[in-house]
Protein backbone atom coordinates (compact mmCIF):
# COMPACT_ATOMS: atom_id res chain seq x y z
CA UNK A 1 0.00 0.00 0.00
CA UNK A 2 1.11 3.62 -0.52
CA UNK A 3 0.28 7.10 0.40
CA UNK A 4 0.78 10.93 -0.28
CA UNK A 5 1.88 12.66 3.14
CA UNK A 6 0.38 16.37 2.32
CA UNK A 7 1.70 18.88 5.08
CA UNK A 8 4.38 16.62 6.36
CA UNK A 9 6.28 18.27 8.48
CA UNK A 10 9.16 16.31 10.27
CA UNK A 11 7.55 13.23 8.95
CA UNK A 12 5.55 11.82 12.57
CA UNK A 13 2.49 10.54 10.60
CA UNK A 14 4.72 9.57 7.56
CA UNK A 15 6.86 7.07 9.90
CA UNK A 16 4.28 5.80 11.56
CA UNK A 17 2.95 4.65 8.41
CA UNK A 18 6.15 3.62 7.20
CA UNK A 19 6.55 1.17 10.45
CA UNK A 20 3.07 -0.63 9.36
CA UNK A 21 4.55 -0.98 5.90
CA UNK A 22 2.91 1.70 3.69
CA UNK A 23 4.89 3.21 0.91
CA UNK A 24 5.42 6.73 0.53
CA UNK A 25 4.62 7.97 -3.33
CA UNK A 26 5.68 11.80 -1.91
CA UNK A 27 5.79 13.82 1.02
CA UNK A 28 4.28 17.64 0.24
CA UNK A 29 6.46 19.66 2.51
CA UNK A 30 7.08 23.74 2.65
CA UNK A 31 9.55 23.84 5.32
CA UNK A 32 13.12 23.76 3.74
CA UNK A 33 14.30 21.94 7.73
CA UNK A 34 11.82 20.34 7.58
CA UNK A 35 12.11 19.05 4.13
CA UNK A 36 15.88 17.93 4.73
CA UNK A 37 14.45 16.11 7.54
CA UNK A 38 12.22 14.43 5.53
CA UNK A 39 15.26 13.84 2.49
CA UNK A 40 17.40 12.08 5.90
CA UNK A 41 14.99 9.96 6.74
CA UNK A 42 13.93 8.76 3.46
CA UNK A 43 17.59 8.00 3.57
CA UNK A 44 17.65 6.00 6.62
CA UNK A 45 14.87 3.31 5.43
CA UNK A 46 16.39 3.03 1.93
CA UNK A 47 19.87 2.53 3.82
CA UNK A 48 18.16 -0.19 6.43
CA UNK A 49 16.50 -2.13 3.78
CA UNK A 50 19.42 -2.10 1.93
CA UNK A 51 22.27 -2.96 4.25
CA UNK A 52 23.83 -0.01 4.44
CA UNK A 53 23.04 1.61 7.94
CA UNK A 54 26.92 1.83 8.17
CA UNK A 55 26.38 4.86 5.67
CA UNK A 56 23.86 6.69 7.88
CA UNK A 57 25.88 6.09 10.87
CA UNK A 58 28.98 8.04 9.56
CA UNK A 59 26.91 11.12 8.69
CA UNK A 60 25.29 10.71 12.08
CA UNK A 61 29.09 10.83 13.42
CA UNK A 62 29.80 13.58 11.32
CA UNK A 63 32.25 11.55 8.91
CA UNK A 64 30.35 12.27 5.67
CA UNK A 65 28.26 15.40 4.62
CA UNK A 66 24.78 15.23 4.23
CA UNK A 67 25.57 15.50 0.17
CA UNK A 68 27.20 12.49 0.22
CA UNK A 69 24.60 11.02 2.44
CA UNK A 70 22.30 11.82 -0.32
CA UNK A 71 24.50 10.60 -3.22
CA UNK A 72 24.58 7.41 -1.38
CA UNK A 73 20.57 6.87 -2.25
CA UNK A 74 19.05 6.47 -5.86
CA UNK A 75 17.71 10.21 -6.91
CA UNK A 76 13.95 8.72 -6.49
CA UNK A 77 14.72 8.15 -2.67
CA UNK A 78 15.30 12.56 -2.70
CA UNK A 79 13.29 12.96 -4.44
CA UNK A 80 10.32 12.08 -2.85
CA UNK A 81 10.29 14.91 -0.78
CA UNK A 82 8.21 17.96 -2.25
CA UNK A 83 9.51 21.44 -0.79
CA UNK A 84 6.86 23.52 -1.99
CA UNK A 85 4.08 25.34 -0.27
CA UNK A 86 1.03 24.08 -1.65
CA UNK A 87 -1.15 26.69 -3.20
CA UNK A 88 -2.83 27.73 -6.17
CA UNK A 89 0.15 29.07 -7.95
CA UNK A 90 2.25 25.37 -7.02
CA UNK A 91 -0.51 22.40 -7.03
CA UNK A 92 -0.42 22.00 -10.29
CA UNK A 93 3.61 21.52 -10.51
CA UNK A 94 2.96 19.82 -7.60
CA UNK A 95 0.54 17.38 -9.40
CA UNK A 96 2.87 16.85 -12.27
CA UNK A 97 5.83 15.88 -10.04
CA UNK A 98 3.92 12.87 -8.18
CA UNK A 99 2.11 11.60 -11.81
CA UNK A 100 5.53 11.53 -12.77
CA UNK A 101 6.73 8.93 -9.55
CA UNK A 102 3.44 6.99 -10.05
CA UNK A 103 4.58 6.35 -13.70
CA UNK A 104 7.85 5.19 -12.40
CA UNK A 105 6.83 2.82 -10.09
CA UNK A 106 4.63 0.23 -11.97
CA UNK A 107 4.32 -1.73 -9.12
CA UNK A 108 1.76 1.01 -7.78
CA UNK A 109 -0.73 0.11 -10.59
CA UNK A 110 -0.82 4.01 -10.92
CA UNK A 111 -3.03 4.22 -8.24
CA UNK A 112 -2.56 6.01 -4.90
CA UNK A 113 -3.94 4.41 -1.99
CA UNK A 114 -4.12 6.99 0.93
CA UNK A 115 -3.70 10.46 1.51
CA UNK A 116 -2.88 11.43 5.23
CA UNK A 117 -1.80 14.68 6.59
CA UNK A 118 -3.26 18.13 8.00
CA UNK A 119 -2.87 21.30 6.89
CA UNK A 120 -1.09 23.69 9.98
CA UNK A 121 -3.44 24.44 12.85
CA UNK A 122 -2.37 27.18 14.55
CA UNK A 123 -5.20 29.74 13.58
CA UNK A 124 -7.82 27.70 15.47
CA UNK A 125 -5.70 25.74 17.88
CA UNK A 126 -7.35 26.17 21.23
CA UNK A 127 -4.01 25.81 23.61
CA UNK A 128 -2.56 28.84 21.10
CA UNK A 129 -5.77 31.14 21.74
CA UNK A 130 -5.45 30.81 25.15
CA UNK A 131 -1.25 31.53 24.94
CA UNK A 132 -2.29 34.77 23.29
CA UNK A 133 -4.91 35.35 25.31
CA UNK A 134 -2.25 34.91 28.31
CA UNK A 135 0.04 37.59 26.78
CA UNK A 136 -2.94 40.59 26.05
CA UNK A 137 -2.70 39.08 22.12
CA UNK A 138 -5.53 37.26 21.70
CA UNK A 139 -7.25 36.96 18.46
CA UNK A 140 -10.58 38.10 17.77
CA UNK A 141 -13.42 35.04 16.70
CA UNK A 142 -13.57 36.98 13.17
CA UNK A 143 -9.54 37.47 13.15
CA UNK A 144 -9.37 33.23 13.31
CA UNK A 145 -11.76 32.52 10.98
CA UNK A 146 -10.70 34.43 8.07
CA UNK A 147 -7.02 33.21 8.57
CA UNK A 148 -5.70 31.87 5.47
CA UNK A 149 -4.66 29.12 6.88
CA UNK A 150 -8.25 27.93 7.76
CA UNK A 151 -9.03 27.45 3.90
CA UNK A 152 -5.92 24.93 3.60
CA UNK A 153 -8.48 22.02 3.61
CA UNK A 154 -9.50 22.94 0.53
CA UNK A 155 -5.99 22.18 -1.02
CA UNK A 156 -5.87 18.71 0.70
CA UNK A 157 -9.30 18.34 -0.67
CA UNK A 158 -8.15 19.02 -4.28
CA UNK A 159 -5.49 15.94 -3.91
CA UNK A 160 -8.80 13.81 -2.84
CA UNK A 161 -10.03 14.86 -5.80
CA UNK A 162 -7.04 14.32 -8.12
CA UNK A 163 -5.86 10.94 -6.62
CA UNK A 164 -9.38 9.73 -5.59
CA UNK A 165 -7.52 7.44 -2.65
CA UNK A 166 -9.79 4.67 -1.04
CA UNK A 167 -9.44 6.38 2.29
CA UNK A 168 -7.82 9.36 3.70
CA UNK A 169 -6.65 10.25 7.19
CA UNK A 170 -6.89 14.63 8.19
CA UNK A 171 -5.39 15.12 11.65
CA UNK A 172 -5.72 17.89 13.44
CA UNK A 173 -6.10 20.19 16.78
CA UNK A 174 -9.36 19.49 19.03
CA UNK A 175 -9.95 23.34 18.21
CA UNK A 176 -10.57 22.53 14.71
CA UNK A 177 -14.30 21.24 15.61
CA UNK A 178 -15.29 24.14 17.59
CA UNK A 179 -13.92 26.72 15.53
CA UNK A 180 -16.64 29.72 14.39
CA UNK A 181 -18.84 27.64 16.55
CA UNK A 182 -18.63 24.40 15.04
CA UNK A 183 -19.01 25.87 11.12
CA UNK A 184 -15.84 25.90 10.47
CA UNK A 185 -15.66 21.69 10.68
CA UNK A 186 -19.12 21.54 9.03
CA UNK A 187 -18.08 23.46 6.07
CA UNK A 188 -15.31 20.51 5.49
CA UNK A 189 -18.05 17.68 5.97
CA UNK A 190 -19.63 18.84 3.28
CA UNK A 191 -16.85 19.74 1.15
CA UNK A 192 -15.99 16.41 1.54
CA UNK A 193 -19.09 14.90 1.09
CA UNK A 194 -19.06 16.29 -2.64
CA UNK A 195 -15.90 14.94 -3.33
CA UNK A 196 -17.17 11.51 -2.97
CA UNK A 197 -16.41 10.60 0.51
CA UNK A 198 -18.27 9.28 4.00
CA UNK A 199 -16.17 10.95 6.88
CA UNK A 200 -16.14 10.31 10.63
CA UNK A 201 -13.82 12.20 13.16
CA UNK A 202 -12.74 11.13 16.93
CA UNK A 203 -10.41 12.75 19.65
CA UNK A 204 -7.82 10.26 19.97
CA UNK A 205 -5.33 10.26 22.75
CA UNK A 206 -1.62 9.15 22.19
CA UNK A 207 -1.46 7.88 25.78
CA UNK A 208 -3.23 5.45 24.71
CA UNK A 209 -1.15 4.14 21.88
CA UNK A 210 2.09 3.46 24.12
CA UNK A 211 3.25 7.06 23.83
CA UNK A 212 4.11 8.70 27.47
CA UNK A 213 2.00 11.79 26.81
CA UNK A 214 -0.94 13.19 26.33
CA UNK A 215 -1.64 14.49 23.27
CA UNK A 216 -5.58 14.63 22.20
CA UNK A 217 -5.29 15.44 18.56
CA UNK A 218 -8.47 14.88 15.74
CA UNK A 219 -8.68 12.19 13.33
CA UNK A 220 -10.82 12.78 10.14
CA UNK A 221 -10.79 9.60 8.52
CA UNK A 222 -12.65 9.37 5.21
CA UNK A 223 -13.35 6.53 2.64
CA UNK A 224 -15.39 6.43 -0.92
CA UNK A 225 -18.57 5.90 -0.62
CA UNK A 226 -19.33 2.02 -1.52
CA UNK A 227 -16.36 0.73 -0.49
CA UNK A 228 -17.25 -1.07 3.11
CA UNK A 229 -14.59 0.92 4.52
CA UNK A 230 -15.24 2.06 8.24
CA UNK A 231 -13.67 3.86 10.58
CA UNK A 232 -10.66 2.20 11.81
CA UNK A 233 -10.72 -0.08 15.59
CA UNK A 234 -7.89 0.92 16.86
CA UNK A 235 -6.52 -1.48 19.54
CA UNK A 236 -5.56 0.57 22.81
CA UNK A 237 -2.28 -0.05 25.00
CA UNK A 238 -1.84 -0.74 28.45
CA UNK A 239 1.90 -0.52 30.30
CA UNK A 240 3.28 0.33 33.29
CA UNK A 241 5.82 2.69 32.00
CA UNK A 242 6.21 6.09 33.72
CA UNK A 243 7.08 9.12 31.93
CA UNK A 244 10.76 8.97 33.61
CA UNK A 245 11.83 6.20 31.82
CA UNK A 246 11.96 7.95 28.41
CA UNK A 247 15.26 8.97 30.01
CA UNK A 248 16.69 5.52 30.06
CA UNK A 249 20.44 5.68 29.12
CA UNK A 250 20.06 9.06 27.99
CA UNK A 251 23.61 10.64 30.52
CA UNK A 252 22.58 13.39 32.92
CA UNK A 253 23.54 17.20 31.49
CA UNK A 254 24.50 20.48 32.63
CA UNK A 255 22.61 23.60 31.15
CA UNK A 256 24.05 24.14 28.01
CA UNK A 257 25.95 20.74 27.83
CA UNK A 258 26.12 18.58 24.67
CA UNK A 259 26.45 15.08 25.27
CA UNK A 260 26.50 12.44 22.03
CA UNK A 261 28.32 8.98 22.21
CA UNK A 262 27.69 5.67 20.00
CA UNK A 263 26.50 2.39 21.98
CA UNK A 264 25.43 -0.94 21.35
CA UNK A 265 22.77 -0.94 24.55
CA UNK A 266 19.44 -1.64 22.86
CA UNK A 267 18.13 -1.49 26.17
CA UNK A 268 15.85 -4.04 25.34
CA UNK A 269 13.85 -4.44 28.97
CA UNK A 270 13.20 -1.11 29.10
CA UNK A 271 10.25 1.36 27.78
CA UNK A 272 12.82 3.21 25.39
CA UNK A 273 13.74 -0.84 23.76
CA UNK A 274 10.61 -2.24 23.77
CA UNK A 275 8.46 0.41 22.03
CA UNK A 276 11.62 0.59 18.85
CA UNK A 277 12.63 3.95 20.51
CA UNK A 278 16.09 2.68 20.26
CA UNK A 279 17.69 -0.47 18.84
CA UNK A 280 21.22 -1.81 19.29
CA UNK A 281 23.80 -0.24 16.89
CA UNK A 282 21.74 3.47 17.30
CA UNK A 283 24.16 6.70 17.33
CA UNK A 284 22.89 9.41 20.31
CA UNK A 285 22.71 12.24 18.44
CA UNK A 286 21.16 15.41 19.26
CA UNK A 287 21.23 15.17 23.29
CA UNK A 288 21.65 19.20 23.50
CA UNK A 289 20.25 21.31 26.16
CA UNK A 290 19.33 24.92 25.86
CA UNK A 291 21.61 27.05 28.27
CA UNK A 292 19.71 28.98 31.04
CA UNK A 293 20.91 31.30 33.05
CA UNK A 294 21.50 31.14 37.14
CA UNK A 295 18.01 32.38 38.08
CA UNK A 296 15.47 30.47 35.48
CA UNK A 297 17.48 26.82 37.20
CA UNK A 298 16.68 28.11 40.63
CA UNK A 299 12.56 28.47 39.06
CA UNK A 300 13.15 25.39 37.98
CA UNK A 301 14.55 23.54 40.70
CA UNK A 302 11.86 25.21 43.16
CA UNK A 303 9.07 23.93 40.42
CA UNK A 304 10.94 20.49 40.74
CA UNK A 305 10.34 20.46 44.48
CA UNK A 306 6.94 21.51 44.33
CA UNK A 307 5.99 18.95 41.77
CA UNK A 308 7.76 16.44 43.73
CA UNK A 309 6.07 17.72 47.22
CA UNK A 310 1.98 16.50 46.45
CA UNK A 311 2.10 17.33 42.89
CA UNK A 312 1.63 21.08 43.04
CA UNK A 313 2.11 23.14 40.28
CA UNK A 314 4.45 26.09 41.49
CA UNK A 315 2.49 29.33 40.22
CA UNK A 316 4.71 32.12 39.29
CA UNK A 317 3.58 34.65 41.86
CA UNK A 318 4.66 32.21 44.45
CA UNK A 319 7.85 32.75 43.35
CA UNK A 320 10.16 35.06 46.38
CA UNK A 321 10.66 38.14 44.87
CA UNK A 322 13.85 38.18 44.16
CA UNK A 323 13.35 35.57 40.92
CA UNK A 324 9.96 37.31 40.07
CA UNK A 325 10.96 39.99 36.86
CA UNK A 326 8.18 40.03 34.66
CA UNK A 327 5.72 42.35 35.64
CA UNK A 328 2.60 40.25 35.06
CA UNK A 329 1.94 38.08 37.56
CA UNK A 330 -2.10 37.44 37.58
CA UNK A 331 -2.26 35.76 34.08
CA UNK A 332 0.14 32.66 32.66
CA UNK A 333 0.76 31.50 35.94
CA UNK A 334 1.90 28.12 35.01
CA UNK A 335 4.87 29.65 32.61
CA UNK A 336 7.07 27.27 34.13
CA UNK A 337 5.97 23.51 34.48
CA UNK A 338 7.97 20.18 34.84
CA UNK A 339 7.42 17.30 32.80
CA UNK A 340 5.54 14.60 35.22
CA UNK A 341 7.96 11.63 35.17
CA UNK A 342 6.38 9.95 37.67
CA UNK A 343 2.86 9.93 36.08
CA UNK A 344 2.37 7.31 32.79
CA UNK A 345 2.01 10.53 30.77
CA UNK A 346 3.23 13.86 30.81
CA UNK A 347 1.75 17.33 29.40
CA UNK A 348 1.31 18.45 25.87
CA UNK A 349 4.57 18.94 24.31
CA UNK A 350 4.13 22.08 21.58
CA UNK A 351 6.35 24.08 19.28
CA UNK A 352 6.80 26.98 21.60
CA UNK A 353 9.36 24.42 23.19
CA UNK A 354 12.12 26.23 20.42
CA UNK A 355 11.54 29.92 22.17
CA UNK A 356 12.24 29.03 25.73
CA UNK A 357 12.12 25.39 27.78
CA UNK A 358 10.00 27.06 30.95
CA UNK A 359 6.77 24.76 29.89
CA UNK A 360 9.38 21.66 29.74
CA UNK A 361 11.82 21.12 32.79
CA UNK A 362 13.44 18.00 32.81
CA UNK A 363 12.23 15.92 36.39
CA UNK A 364 15.43 15.55 37.69
CA UNK A 365 16.39 18.08 39.95
CA UNK A 366 19.98 17.53 40.18
CA UNK A 367 19.99 18.51 36.28
CA UNK A 368 17.91 21.66 36.67
CA UNK A 369 17.58 22.25 33.54
CA UNK A 370 15.00 22.03 29.84
CA UNK A 371 14.83 18.84 28.05
CA UNK A 372 16.90 18.15 25.46
CA UNK A 373 16.21 17.56 21.70
CA UNK A 374 16.90 13.90 22.20
CA UNK A 375 14.37 14.14 25.05
CA UNK A 376 11.71 15.55 23.73
CA UNK A 377 11.74 13.68 20.60
CA UNK A 378 11.46 11.09 22.54
CA UNK A 379 8.54 11.90 24.33
CA UNK A 380 6.81 12.54 20.91
CA UNK A 381 7.89 8.58 20.85
CA UNK A 382 10.29 9.45 17.70
CA UNK A 383 13.07 7.09 17.83
CA UNK A 384 16.93 7.81 18.85
CA UNK A 385 17.95 7.04 15.00
CA UNK A 386 15.53 10.31 13.75
CA UNK A 387 17.54 13.18 12.83
CA UNK A 388 16.11 16.65 12.61
CA UNK A 389 17.58 18.54 10.49
CA UNK A 390 18.53 22.66 10.83
CA UNK A 391 19.86 23.48 14.13
CA UNK A 392 18.33 23.04 18.15
CA UNK A 393 15.38 25.39 17.63
CA UNK A 394 14.49 24.18 14.11
CA UNK A 395 14.61 20.55 15.46
CA UNK A 396 12.75 21.55 18.72
CA UNK A 397 9.70 23.37 15.89
CA UNK A 398 9.47 20.08 14.02
CA UNK A 399 9.49 17.85 17.37
CA UNK A 400 6.90 19.92 18.46
CA UNK A 401 4.81 20.34 15.63
CA UNK A 402 4.37 16.40 15.27
CA UNK A 403 2.00 13.22 14.95
CA UNK A 404 3.77 10.88 17.52
CA UNK A 405 5.04 8.15 15.13
CA UNK A 406 3.47 5.43 17.84
CA UNK A 407 -0.33 6.83 17.18
CA UNK A 408 0.25 6.95 13.58
CA UNK A 409 1.47 2.90 13.69
CA UNK A 410 -1.88 2.10 15.06
CA UNK A 411 -3.86 4.34 12.85
CA UNK A 412 -1.84 3.04 9.97
CA UNK A 413 -1.85 -0.89 11.20
CA UNK A 414 -5.65 -0.73 11.69
CA UNK A 415 -6.38 1.01 8.38
CA UNK A 416 -4.27 -1.69 6.64
CA UNK A 417 -6.24 -4.42 8.21
CA UNK A 418 -9.13 -3.29 6.16
CA UNK A 419 -7.24 -4.15 2.73
CA UNK A 420 -5.10 -6.48 3.84
CA UNK A 421 -7.21 -8.73 6.60
CA UNK A 422 -5.14 -11.63 6.71
CA UNK A 423 -1.65 -9.64 6.66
Amino acid sequence: MNYIDLFAGAGGLSEGFIRAGYEPVAHVEMNPNACYTLKTRACYHFLRENGGLNIYRDYLRGDITRDQLYEAVPQGVIDSVICKEISKKTIDGIFATIDQRIEAHPEWEGNVDLIIGGPPCQAYSILGRAIKSAKDRELAPEDIMEDPRNFLYKMYCRFLKKYHPAMFVFENVPGILSAGNGKYFKNIQKYLHRLGYETEAKELNSSEYGVLQNRKRIIIVGWLHGTGHTYPDLEKVEHNYKVKDLFCGLPALESGQEINEYTHNRLAKTYVGEYGIRERGDILTQHVARPQINRDREIYRKTIEAWNNGHTRLKYSELPTELITHKNTKNFLDRFKVVEGDLSACHTMIAHISKDGHYFIHPDIEQARSLSVREAARVQSFPDSYYFEGGRTAAFTQIGNAVPPLMAEAIARSIRRQFLPED
